[in-house]
């Protein structure tokens, strides 16, 4: 620690905060133990001490608060909706505050990201470190502070509630898909729904026919309903088999179809150290791998955490660095000594790789003979970015995520141009191919997207894993004409959205038991008003409680097949009675959507020895709306048994 203490300069010359509803104030957090965190959501380093953070958050709940200070690399890290949405895809719950001016960083001296300042009851500066790694430290000193300061009475142990800023995660079919990779011999697509820890399988039409990984955060191996992931990215598919970079987990994973089941064939689940070495595929630790390709049966791996291409070998079952010597920066040469700079998408023509290489805003390549060299098609330095068609040194991207081979060109997602990019890679020339610059979401020849993160191709299709807007866009590479791509989730395979919980309600009167569902398609006339209705039958000596409150809620709606007015959503009927009808109007012809309408139903039985229960029920419709259909309406009938 510091010789002699100084006070921590106020968090003032923040242009927004995240996850509070005001500004916080160092003088109003004293005696409690406050750790900043100063960061920027491009950087990999950054990401890796986001999981430190959470340990020292759980571990020190009551005594500890810590503060995130985004200072931006990036221009399109400086604003506030791009923070949130990084906020929320890294799932960070504590307070964050847009230093997109480095007001704060400059007055606490900050020189790196990311940087981790300790301020100790007394408003005092006790630590300062830089780099990821410093998990351990972290804890000894707080732990000593909190020593410190509760013999001498000033530590507060009082909770601390900050307000929301009124951000929300609604539930989607996809959340922040990463990556995408088809299998063009059977239209097969392959999506990485990163926000939600799993894979799903879909036609060309978005019917999801899989869903691979049960959503929660986890490493777990086994049946595509019990395997867990946590953040994946990159897929490859090859020989049957679809590979996956399971990023946050630090693992290469494996998913055979014919077996239904998930394996790991690579990692340890552990991060590796700076510069680590290869080994034994299943005894080597990995950092962040977060994109895939094969040329013949080995697998070629974008490791943004180490600044290198990795290569793993089937025939040894090893795994080892290819390319790059581990040193952050954009530097050609032999494959050991060049320079990568956070590679986080990679493709090939079938002889060479092609990578995105992220933090230097540059497109590389290598070649894969033993004394193959990297090359810079587009790109220049760690701070030379923009947004600038050209040709070599040039041109300017902003931080690329994603890249595509197809019929002699490079297809890139330009990430934080918002924009798809098409790069010719023996002229290194570089155009904008679809969206305007600005993030959004538009179809049409004027499309807009928000940070796509992934590509491929079926055919004249290219498929993009459109990131923050929840989204696969699919362009025509002829007419450039962008739609979305509807992502249809079957009830009956959504198990982490459609699965049975107990009755909220309980009572000396009332059982406790899994909801009843029902699960329908249903088919309606495109632009009409319909109703969508519930009814519920009961055993012969039972009847609806007529002095008990009939809630009901629409729990889900996705979709354009369907709209519901917002006051239609939840309600109490009173008094109470069945069918339940709610309102709603069909959308346009060929649109398709999923409604899922819960109610609480009270019942009793007949009689002087009066018993009364209360049962969740759950109907679940996917809805296509036709115009030559005369359906006006999607009725739902649930029967009460004498068990229940």
């Amino acid at each position: 620690m510091p010789a002699a203490l100084v006070n921590a300069p106020e968090l003032d010359g923040g242009v927004g905060w995240l996850n509070t509803d005001e500004p916080i104030h160092l003088k109003d957090l004293r005696g409690k133990i406050v750790l900043l965190d100063f960061w920027t959501f491009c950087c990999i380093n950054c990401m890796h001490v986001i999981p430190d953070l959470k340990k020292l958050e759980a571990k020190y709940p009551d005594e500890l608060v810590v503060i995130g200070v985004h200072s931006a690399k990036f221009d399109n890290e400086r604003e506030s909706d791009n923070i949130r949405n990084a906020v929320l895809r890294y799932g960070i719950k504590h307070p964050v505050v847009n230093d997109a001016k480095f007001a704060i960083w400059h007055a606490f001296a900050i020189n790196a990201w990311p940087s981790l300042v300790l301020i100790d009851p007394d408003g005092k500066i006790v630590e300062q470190v830089s780099g990821e790694g410093n998990l351990a430290e972290l804890d000894s000193a707080i732990a000593g502070l909190i020593a410190k300061f509760d013999r001498s009475g000033k530590l507060n142990r009082k909770p601390i509630v900050f307000g929301s800023d009124g951000s929300s995660k609604e539930r989607r079919p996809l959340e922040f898909p990463g990556k995408i990779t088809a299998d063009e011999s059977t239209g097969r697509l392959f999506i990485s729904d990163s926000g939600h820890n799993r894979i799903l399988v879909c036609n060309q039409k978005g019917d999801v026919t899989a869903i691979i990984g049960s959503g929660k955060a986890d490493s777990t191996d086994g049946s595509f309903r019990n395997a867990c992931f946590n953040h994946p990215q990159g897929l490859a598919f090859h020989d049957g088999a679809l590979y996956v970079a399971d990023t946050e987990n630090h693992l290469i994973r494996r998913i055979q179809f014919d077996r239904k089941q998930v394996t790991t064939i690579a990692g340890t689940g552990k991060q590796a150290a700076f510069r680590a070495g290869g080994g034994p595929a299943l005894a080597t630790a990995l950092s962040s791998p977060w994109d895939l390709v094969f040329i013949g049966d080995k697998l070629f791996i974008a490791m943004a955490g180490n600044h290198q291409i990795w290569l793993w070998n089937p025939a040894s079952a090893t795994i080892a660095p290819f390319a790059g010597s581990g040193r952050e920066d954009i530097i050609d040469g032999p494959l050991h000594s060049a320079a990568l700079a956070q590679p986080s998408g990679i493709t090939t023509d079938g002889t060479r790789l092609f990578f995105a290489d992220s933090e230097v805003s540059a497109v590389r390549a290598a070649s894969i003979n033993s004394s193959g060299q990297v090359s810079t098609i587009i790109g220049k330095g760690l701070f030379e970015f923009g947004d600038q068609d050209g040709v070599g040194v040039d041109a300017r991207l902003q931080h690329p995520l994603g890249v595509f081979w197809r019929n002699g060109k490079l297809y890139l997602a330009d990430s934080y141009n918002h924009k798809v990019k098409v790069v010719d890679p023996i002229s290194r020339k570089v155009e904008t191919f679809l969206g305007d610059g600005k993030p959004g979401s538009a179809d049409g020849l004027q499309a807009r997207f928000s940070e796509p993160g992934g590509l491929t191709a079926i055919k004249d299709n290219l498929y993009i894993a459109d990131t923050n807007n929840h989204a696969i866009r699919l362009a025509n590479l002829k007419t450039k004409l962008v739609r979305t791509l509807p992502v249809n989730l079957p009830i009956s395979l959504d198990q982490n959205v459609y699965t049975a919980r107990p009755d909220s309600t309980s009572s000396s009167r009332s059982n406790s038991s899994p909801a009843l569902t029902v699960s329908q398609d249903g088919i309606v006339k495109s632009g009409a008003h319909g109703k969508l209705t519930l009814d519920v039958s009961f055993p012969s000596d039972f009847h609806l409680n007529n002095e008990a409150p009939f809630k009901y809620r629409i729990t889900r709606l996705v979709g354009k097949a369907v709209e519901i007015d917002s006051k239609e959503l939840s309600g109490t009927v009173k008094p109470p009675h069945l069918p339940l009808t709610i309102p709603f109007t069909a959308g346009p012809d060929g649109s398709t959507g999923e409604v899922q309408l819960e109610a609480d139903i009270y019942y009793c039985s007949s009689g002087a020895n009066q018993v009364c229960k209360v049962k969740s029920v759950r109907a679940a419709n996917r809805i296509e709306a036709r115009a030559e259909s005369t359906n006006l309406s999607v009725s739902n009938r649930i029967s009460i048994s004498a068990d229940d």
